[in-house]
């Protein structure tokens, strides 16, 4: 499969009465189009079914809300409340539970369909019905626990499925894509289409799941403790990581990782949700995703859009080491000044950075923006050698400025007009609270999705695909998997090839050596560090929620480092019941007849 196929209204019409929606289905005996199973039987009907199948996906890799709020990281700034899943405050009629729980079962149900129709005809398309099925089941499990199984496409209005057992849903996943990989599908691709390496990363992390969840027992959540009981499934864990990797190294650099001219083609992308600006046949400013307009702050005239949402927090800015490129991989850390005399504003301002081909040094500087680890000798040094972009002329739409980040302050520098900065002003003592509740651009914005081609600065305007399974995250699954298998040399081999590559500091494995200003002062394990690893390699990627609760580090990071939670309490119910899990929706429990209050989810 290249890109995702855009198909006509008519078919989405269609698809929408015959594509049943998961515990919600409609009858396929009547209806406006009472012969679609027969049309979803012709080879053209199959392949349309095969496309369709995949646009689920885009739901759940868009939905940052849930994956990403309630951490360590992310925070609303310029005076946003927080969310739901900031505070922990949601409940079972929560839209943004319901609709990433209904994205799931879609995803699930279109891929049970998939096999059904595909059965006999196609055999790759049932490899690659299996794999959205084993992925739909993943995010289902990490978010909701034990959920209702259904391995059979849903076309009767039946309603009763009960919970199935959180360990028995992980063995039907590991049985689905253990066939996938012994199918007839490619052993890698670019291009979106399910492929044996994906599969293979796909179950080293349901493995790894599988151990945590099922072999593992909080023993202190607000010390982030545990037990093991069994490490089998974490060996199996960094096998398969191991298998999936097959001996890939981390040649390219991270910033040429995430460089939008590597998009298509880029080797460590195993597998992503794909979207095609040239094949889109309606508005372009709605058909692409808008990912790039979150993970910012507000940045004004010339600049992309923001929602001025999960902006960088103080754990965020200080997290990372002198001379890891994964800071300047990962922020706009420069931003150009927008130019009201040129025409194409697509090469001035924001965008500059990809689109101007001139020499980037003689481009005006709007924001700079410096990670912790410069020094203010530094810092001022670099302003100095650079005066001559921060001079602002009269077609200059924004007042330059910089920002050192600095010993928990932000030191705000301001220029003369020859470009010489002036003596800072301490903006704020406090990171977070400035972050929230000022309109000072004191944090750099993500630029892992942005798109060059953007006609203007308005929203779901990015046509970048959206990485779901890559290199660097299968290396450091593997270093997790390792190090709760009792394999530290292995597990520090993983981190040091992704640490390595982003030119960090050689910690010489020993975490004595590991010097940051934000991890925690006592029982700061391996574990701790993989997950600080995480943050800066797969930083905005929708993964920090799972990633927290998969290992039992929700409560100790939150009530550490998220500034809505400071206790234990504030994310249990009264009952004391803490909400590792999501709930399960309420229109869920009363439309399935199998279900009750009972098996709601503890903490709701």
């Amino acid at each position: 499969m290249k890109k995702i196929t855009y198909f006509i209204a008519a078919f989405a019409m269609l698809t929408a009465t015959s594509c049943s929606d998961f515990l919600d289905p409609e009858n396929k005996g009547a209806g406006e189009y009472p012969d679609a199973s027969e049309y979803f039987e012709t080879p053209e009907g199959l392949k349309a079914f095969h496309a369709n199948a995949f646009t689920y996906l885009r739901s759940l890799a868009t939905a940052h809300e849930i994956n990403d709020d309630g951490t360590d990281l992310y925070e609303p700034c310029r005076g946003q409340s927080p969310s739901v899943f900031h505070n922990f405050s949601l409940s079972s009629e929560t839209s943004g539970v319901e609709s990433y729980y209904t994205a799931c079962t879609k995803l699930i149900n279109n891929a049970n369909g998939l096999i059904k129709y595909a059965a006999g005809k196609n055999d790759t398309y049932v490899a690659e019905g299996k794999f959205l099925r084993a992925l739909g089941y993943y995010y289902m499990t990490q978010h909701f626990g034990s959920v209702p199984y259904v391995g059979a496409y849903i076309e009767s209005s039946t309603r009763e499925y009960p919970k199935t057992p959180l360990e028995e849903i992980y063995t039907n996943v590991e049985k689905d894509l253990t066939e996938v990989i012994a199918s007839s599908v490619p052993e890698s691709s670019t291009d979106g289409s399910v492929n044996k390496r994906a599969a293979r990363a796909l179950l080293a992390k349901v493995y790894l799941a599988h151990g945590w969840d099922i072999n593992t027992t909080v023993t202190d959540a607000a010390a982030g403790t545990y037990s093991v009981t069994s490490k089998e499934y974490f060996s199996k864990a960094a096998a398969m990581a191991e298998d999936a990797l097959n001996g890939m190294t981390l040649t390219q650099s991270f910033t040429q990782k995430w460089n939008p001219s590597n998009d298509a083609t880029n080797p460590e992308t195993f597998f992503a949700v794909q979207y095609n600006r040239a094949t889109y046949p309606g508005d372009l400013t709605e058909g692409g995703h808008e990912l790039c307009n979150y993970y910012c702050h507000y940045y004004g005239s010339g600049m992309k859009t923001s929602t001025s949402n999960k902006s960088l927090n103080t754990r965020s800015l200080a997290m990372w080491e002198k001379g890891d490129e994964r800071w300047d991989g990962t922020f706009m850390t420069t931003v150009y000044n927008f130019d009201k005399a040129v025409a194409d504003w697509s090469k001035a301002g924001y965008y500059a950075y990809y689109n101007n081909e001139v020499n980037k040094n003689n481009l005006h500087v709007w924001m700079y923006f410096a990670p912790t680890y410069v020094t203010r000798a530094e810092f001022e040094a670099y302003l100095t050698a650079h005066k001559a972009q921060f001079v602002k002329t009269a077609d200059d739409a924004n007042v330059p400025h910089a920002n050192l980040l600095l010993n928990g302050q932000i030191l705000r520098y301001e220029f003369t007009a020859d470009g010489s900065f002036k003596q800072p002003t301490i903006t704020n003592q406090d990171l977070s609270t400035n972050n929230k509740g000022t309109t000072l651009e004191v944090a750099p914005c993500v630029k892992k999705y942005d798109d060059p081609a953007t006609p203007n600065a308005g929203k779901t305007n990015s046509y970048t695909n959206i990485p779901l399974l890559h290199a660097s995250e299968v290396y450091l699954t593997a270093a997790e998997a390792y190090y709760m298998a009792g394999e530290e040399g292995k597990a520090w081999e993983k981190i040091n090839e992704v640490r390595n590559r982003a030119k960090a500091p050689n910690l010489n494995n020993n975490l004595a050596n590991y010097d940051v200003d934000v991890k925690f002062s006592s029982n700061f394990t391996l574990l701790n560090l993989i997950l600080d690893e995480r943050a800066r390699e797969t930083y905005a990627e929708l993964t920090r929620w799972i990633d927290l609760r998969r290992t039992k580090q929700l409560v100790r990071y939150n009530v550490a480092y998220n500034q809505f939670i400071h206790s234990v309490a504030d994310m249990s119910n009264l009952e004391g019941e803490i909400k590792w899990y999501r709930p399960i929706p309420e229109t869920e429990i009363s439309s399935n007849t199998a279900l009750s209050q009972e098996d709601q989810n503890p903490g709701y």
